[in-house]
């Protein structure tokens, strides 16, 4: 039986992944949600959280194909989703609640956008809107409780914390930021982090809803200048290419 082994160390005092408490989360995620969660993530061996940090042994899913077809991806969450449709919250009280660390967030932010508006990659539409963010990134957070009712979700849904298996079974990996959230935010990011722009209406037919889609998309917008910012210059044409897409759901 391969395995794959995860190990954290203990977050830096005051960071975000302490203060949103991201690797403990998801020791008690696979402790307690991931068996009845109803979709498929890795099993679980062993899991440990103490104060030398966290541990997990789980089934190895690399020789899966890594990511998840549009239409697939968006499927897996729904399903999720609906599953767990207000009850997720009321299930497990420790999972994060809306607007968890939202002052880190916006301070993050704030101090990384002077380096984002003088990238070359940006489009002038996206980086006008980018500005508009800076200072109103709580704002942004806040608008995500308006979107829709709480549910489970993922947290972190890109296609990079996805694996198709051989029978084209999506499982879904990573849970450091579960969180009770409206589901439709799991599919912003979704979109916004992986999807091309044209395939976009497979994802959003495969969803089947898109009613709270504006109200989210601020907040992971915020996420995706974040990542693109993580690039050297000229090599965020992608996320440029989907925050555009994004505006146009505003």
């Amino acid at each position: 039986m391969r395995t794959y082994i995860k190990r954290r160390e203990p977050a830096v005092p005051g960071s975000i992944p302490d203060v949103l408490q991201m690797f403990e989360s998801e020791v008690r995620f696979y402790r307690e949600i991931a068996p009845v969660v109803g979709v498929r993530v890795p099993e679980c061996y062993q899991s440990e959280s103490g104060t030398d940090g966290t541990l997990l042994v789980l089934e190895d899913l690399s020789d899966w194909s890594a990511g998840a077809d549009a239409a697939a991806g968006a499927g897996v969450l729904r399903e999720l989703h609906d599953r767990w449709a207000g009850r997720a919250d009321h299930e497990w009280g420790w999972l994060r609640p809306l607007g968890a660390g939202e002052q880190l967030v916006a301070d993050l932010y704030d101090r990384t956008w002077p380096e984002l508006a003088g990238r070359s990659d940006l489009s002038a539409s996206v980086r006008s809107f980018g500005e508009r963010l800076v200072g109103r990134v709580v704002e942004a957070e806040k608008a995500v409780g308006t979107a829709g009712p709480l549910t489970l979700v993922h947290g972190d849904a890109s296609a990079q914390n996805m694996r198709t298996g051989p029978d084209g079974v999506v499982a879904l990996l990573d849970w450091e930021d579960v969180s009770a959230a409206p589901g439709i935010l799991d599919l912003a990011w979704f979109l916004v982090s992986s999807v091309e722009p044209e395939r976009w209406p497979e994802a959003l037919s495969a969803y089947g809803i898109s009613e709270g889609l504006g109200a989210v998309m601020p907040s992971v917008m915020v996420q995706g200048f974040l990542s693109a910012s993580d690039l050297p210059d000229g090599e965020a044409v992608g996320w440029n290419a989907r925050l555009e897409a994004a505006l146009e759901l505003l």
